[in-house]
């Protein structure tokens, strides 16, 4: 007979799951994982039914470009699959060389370094920049990559009031013992849709003598000329220290990277932890990478298409009675309050053809759950005045409508 060398683990020990598994189906936040059984698009398969895609953060419909696709697949070729090592033993190639170059050459800056993600180029940056007798200023609605990347720091954290100059020149102006200062805010904030002031907050950083961090996850791509970003969009080159994008939202595929000075960059291939200690983003991504910076250098047709559906869709559903928040983005959060009827407004949605996804707590305050619609340059208008007759009459009938 056969050993077993598993260890059976007495469940008493993890009853604590069940438990907390229970509460998340009662109070409505337990979250259903749906599986996409096609590209991403205006129009996906969804546990093998064909949806109209408002969850995507395909704001551009790079997901499924075929110049992306085609570039990815000469790689495959080129390079391989993998690359079988992290970027500072053998796993930089001449193409993550080039997209780095082809990065800084689109942001206007001296240098940019790609990493796995922009959680990762969180993580990487701000434990490298920062410690235990500094002090990092952060929105309260900062994005859980820059907290977790606070919290390894070991940096005193001061969170400021959201999107608030006043209360952050208030709270930096106590600290006199810090020997470095770093104010973080995300560019674009993700479930709100709002952007952050950042002349304001640029301003306020000169005076103290603070170092600048922007996530421009949700700006890259969407803001400034041809989706340069939060900076180019309020005309701050030069003046922001660092700034960290995504290459998994706006540009389709997968990656993040931290754009600045040379000085920066070298520094972070030294001491950023996920440069060092995780395998580099495959061939195959780089190079759709590569491919979305081009076509973005060449024109803003995506841009201003994605603006121009987010006027439309957004416009309507005011009209309609909806609260949307204060966006200023193609982020458009349908607000309704109750984790619960939120999670069944989306469930109809969906069973009427609509795909969008519930939002609650701990990703939103309690009482403050809702819809997230993100809209893409891949919508047409048609479709688009098509789903907001839906959420018409499904808003009716759910009484989040009077």
């Amino acid at each position: 007979m056969r050993k077993s060398y598993f260890k059976v683990i007495p469940m008493s020990n993890l009853n604590f799951i069940n438990e907390e598994l229970e509460k998340l189906e009662e109070d409505g936040l337990f979250i259903n994982i749906r599986t996409i059984e096609s590209p991403q698009g205006a129009w996906i398969k969804v546990d093998g039914k064909k949806v109209f895609n408002l969850c995507s953060n395909n704001y551009l419909g790079f997901a499924n470009n075929e110049k992306l696709k085609s570039a990815s697949k000469e790689a495959v070729d080129a390079y391989g699959v993998g690359p079988a090592a992290v970027r500072t033993i053998s796993g930089t190639t001449t193409m993550h060389c080039e997209l780095e170059q082809k990065l800084a050459q689109f942001k206007g800056v001296e240098s940019t370094l790609s990493f796995q993600s922009g959680f990762c180029a969180n993580l990487a940056v701000i434990p490298a920049i920062v410690g235990k007798n500094d002090v990092i200023y952060s929105d309260e609605l900062n994005h859980a990559s820059i907290i977790d990347g606070c919290r390894l720091s070991g940096a005193k954290i001061v969170r400021y009031a959201h999107c608030n100059p006043n209360d952050l020149k208030e709270k930096i102006s106590r600290e006199e013992n810090a020997e470095r200062r770093v104010i973080i805010t995300d560019g674009v904030f993700s479930m709100e849709g709002d952007i952050a002031p950042l002349p304001e907050i640029v301003k306020i950083a000169e005076v103290f003598n603070a170092i600048t961090m922007v996530d421009d996850a949700h700006g890259e791509g969407v803001l400034g000329k041809g989706g340069r970003g939060i900076v180019d969009h309020f005309n701050l080159h030069g003046r922001v220290d660092i700034e960290v994008g995504t290459l998994s939202k706006a540009f389709g595929v997968v990656g993040g990277y931290v754009a600045g000075s040379k000085k920066l960059t070298d520094y972070l291939a030294q001491k950023g932890r996920p440069f060092l200690f995780s395998s580099a983003v495959t061939s195959a991504d780089v190079a759709a990478c590569i491919a979305a910076v081009e076509i973005l250098m060449e024109s803003e047709i995506q841009v201003k298409k994605l603006w121009s559906n987010a006027a439309l869709f957004q416009e309507q559903m005011k009209k309609i009675g909806f609260d949307i928040g204060k966006t200023q983005t193609p982020i458009t959060p349908i607000m309704v309050g109750d984790a619960k009827l939120a999670k069944d407004f989306s469930q109809k949605l969906y069973e009427d053809g609509i795909f969008i996804q519930s939002i609650g707590f701990p990703t939103v305050p309690v009482g403050k759950a809702r819809l997230r619609a993100m809209l893409s340059a891949a919508h047409s208008e048609d479709d688009l005045l098509w789903a907001i007759e839906h959420f018409k009459k499904t808003g009716k009938a759910l009484k989040i409508l009077n």
